[in-house]
């Protein structure tokens, strides 16, 4: 069960709780994507935890549920483009922070270790398993991106993206060597940079 220490704190002062995490930032493809989500005060689902420790069943099962019983969520999907841009932290950081003043909502901000430099943001070192609102958003931004790369997998099928979402697994590295780099591919990553580029 999650410790929700600042949710207990701010729930007490009738006062909201964002949670923001993402998904994405380690895979050789695809985007990273981030989510916000604030939970009613007080809410409670034994159920939400870190998506890391969820099987994918149970994140799908859940992915309705927090969107149904959220007060507000919101995404921000960041490009290849853009993380190549400016590189994986800082674009992490940017979509956070604008996530962070997407609503009028007065509310406090959670992040997953994630410094924003204002006096209303808390990073909270592993926070997906601290913060039902961070657990709740990384859930969110998981499947989401995992919906988003069974997509591509629909168009660039013969990179399997459906079994290894991007990450860079011997089998992804494999499909890399023999079908070069697609227009998805983080070309400011190594594994991408030291392979032969066939963008298409």
């Amino acid at each position: 069960m999650l410790e929700n220490e600042f949710e207990r704190i701010y729930w007490a002062k009738n006062q909201y709780v964002m949670g923001i995490d993402e998904a994405g930032r380690g895979p050789l493809c695809g985007p990273l994507v981030v989510a916000c989500c604030i939970l009613p005060i007080g809410y409670d689902n034994e159920a939400i935890n870190d998506s890391k420790k969820l099987t994918e069943k149970k994140r799908e099962k859940l992915f309705p549920q927090i969107i149904k019983d959220a007060e507000y969520y919101r995404f921000e999907i960041v490009e290849p483009v853009d993380i190549d841009k400016y590189d994986i932290y800082h674009a992490t950081k940017r979509a956070m922070d604008h996530l962070s003043r997407s609503t009028d909502i007065h509310k406090v901000t959670l992040t997953d270790a994630m410094p924003l430099g204002r006096n209303d943001v808390i990073d909270m070192i592993k926070g997906d398993a601290r913060s039902i609102n961070i657990a709740a958003a990384s859930i969110l931004a998981k499947v989401l991106r995992d919906h988003i790369m069974m997509g591509y997998d629909v168009l660039y099928p013969q990179y399997e993206y459906r079994n290894h979402k991007g990450y860079g697994t011997k089998r992804h590295l494999q499909l890399m060597d023999e079908f070069g780099l697609n227009r998805l591919y983080r070309m400011s990553y190594r594994p991408c940079q030291i392979r032969q580029i066939r963008l298409f």
